[in-house]
């Protein structure tokens, strides 16, 4: 075994994976902004999720003190990563497994097309991966001469859809079922033409579809929600049986998990299976929870594999602040309460992930590589609400990371011709040194009631004034300022 974990990689290569736009947020999300069924879609499935989950949420009387367990047990997976992994590895090779350690997205793609090629097979069927998506393994599949299936619906959907994921639980959340059937008429061949946007007509018919994959399938690829350190177990929670499909019936499991996902023992697993399905589906048990250990004679796959996906992770691990947006357990719980996800979904952020909790991750696995680069932007997207944090079944402190990495990125690029952003901080620093100067800027400010107007909303400035309205309404000053209302009492 040859581990690299405890020296912090090298950021992935530009355009390796699925974890960098091609454009900024603030780009990204003014043209989606303009897609009124786009936020239509998207309103009305975040509204439908939060409340199913505030309400099953409201059932558990000790939520705080779970959350609680969970963020100290991922604390604690983080601070032991190196010596955990070891023990899965052995757990794993012990009961019959085969390892696989791959740095980057381009040396997991090669692992997983090598182990399919020597099948001898042309297709393999998937189960809903994140870290398949962040590799990119599909397109690595179909440039090697292999058909991927996706069996989770929603994953369907998007993959005949010729399109990208934009949330991570709901991947085609932004699709209505009208769009829907409209994809499935197009892309699904076999499909009965008077199909409707009927839900269960839709799902009918994916079924049909997916039960000749299933049958036909020798490989089968997977990502896993957890991994068992002690025993060597990994486990997949879903809600449409796919995945107990993926997992038992080919010949040869492969699964793709980034080094993350471990909990120390089995006894730890007890927290995560009340706090993942609560926070991610609004449901007090996921319907389906697939546990499988190594391989067993006559029952199941009888080659297993475990590819353990570095891809930036031990960069992460090398921030001690950054590092705890390791601990998601990709509930999405995060992105269903944000204001701003809400309006631009899941596209406008460029990485798989999107959302809060992508703000943070995405620049975090890549690394940034200046203003320009359209990472840089994504700690910028968000209001710093702190709605992420309260929905956070793990208490990630989201905001607290949007600010670090906020300042990390101000202080990279200081020095050199100062910015709006600078010279306006930088005459409000001079103005609030002084009481002299901050009275008489609150009279020069005064004057901005004549912009404000009846609305008393001021929506235009000139530069560097525009940087702020250009995104957003400024109030206009108050009539009165705080040292006038406090001298007259």
């Amino acid at each position: 075994m040859s581990t690299f974990l405890g020296t912090p990689t090298a950021p992935p290569p530009a355009g390796a994976g699925h974890l960098r736009g091609t454009e900024s947020f603030p780009d990204a999300a003014r043209h989606a902004l303009q897609d009124t069924q786009l936020r239509r879609n998207l309103g009305a499935a975040t509204a439908t999720i939060r409340a199913k989950r505030a309400g099953v949420v409201a059932e558990v009387d000790d939520w705080e003190q779970l959350r609680l367990a969970g963020s100290a047990l991922k604390a604690d997976v983080l601070a032991r990563l190196p010596e955990l992994l070891e023990e899965l590895e052995q757990q794993v090779s012990a009961h019959g497994g085969v390892v696989h350690w791959a740095r980057d997205a381009a040396e997991a793609n090669r692992i997983v097309v090598d182990l399919v090629r020597a099948t001898g097979s042309d297709e393999v069927v998937k189960v809903k991966s994140m870290a398949t998506q962040e590799i990119a393994l599909n397109e690595a599949l179909e440039e090697a001469g292999i058909s991927p299936w996706e069996t989770d619906l929603a994953e369907l959907i998007v993959q005949l859809g010729d399109d990208r994921p934009s949330h991570i639980l709901v991947p085609a959340i932004h699709r209505n079922r009208a769009e829907v059937r409209e994809i499935f008429l197009r892309a699904m061949p076999d499909v009965d033409p008077d199909i409707t946007d009927d839900p269960h007509q839709l799902a009918m018919a994916a079924r049909a579809h997916l039960r000749r994959r299933f049958l036909s399938a020798r490989v089968a690829v997977s990502g896993a929600n957890f991994a068992v350190a002690d025993t060597g177990t990994l486990s997949v929670v879903e809600s449409e049986g796919n995945g107990r499909m993926c997992l038992t019936l080919p010949q040869t499991l492969i699964t793709v998990l980034g080094i993350e996902k471990l909990v120390p023992t089995w006894q730890d697993l007890e927290v995560f299976l009340q706090l993942l399905p609560r926070s991610s589906t609004g449901e007090r048990m996921n319907p389906y929870t697939s546990m499988w250990t190594g391989v067993h004679p006559g029952d199941g796959p009888q080659e297993f594999h475990l590819v353990l996906l570095d891809n930036g992770r031990t960069r992460v691990l090398a921030d001690e602040v950054g590092r705890s947006a390791l601990h998601c357990i990709r509930c999405s719980a995060c992105l269903n309460v944000c204001p701003v996800y809400e309006r631009t979904g899941g596209h406008a952020y460029g990485s798989v992930y999107p959302g809060p909790i992508g703000a943070v991750l995405s620049p975090q696995l890549t690394g940034t590589t200046g203003h320009d680069d359209p990472n840089a932007s994504l700690p910028y997207a968000s209001s710093l609400c702190g709605a992420c944090f309260d929905a956070c079944p793990v208490r990630i402190n989201i905001p607290e990371l949007l600010v670090h990495l906020r300042a990390e990125q101000v202080d990279a690029e200081r020095g050199g011709l100062p910015s709006g952003q600078d010279v306006a901080m930088r005459a409000a620093g001079w103005a609030m040194g002084a009481p002299g100067r901050f009275a008489a800027a609150e009279k020069a400010l005064g004057l901005g009631r004549v912009l404000g107007g009846r609305s008393h909303t001021i929506s235009s400035l000139p530069w560097p004034g525009s940087l702020w309205t250009g995104a957003r309404d400024l109030p206009a000053p108050p009539e009165q300022t705080f040292r006038q209302w406090w001298a007259q009492r």
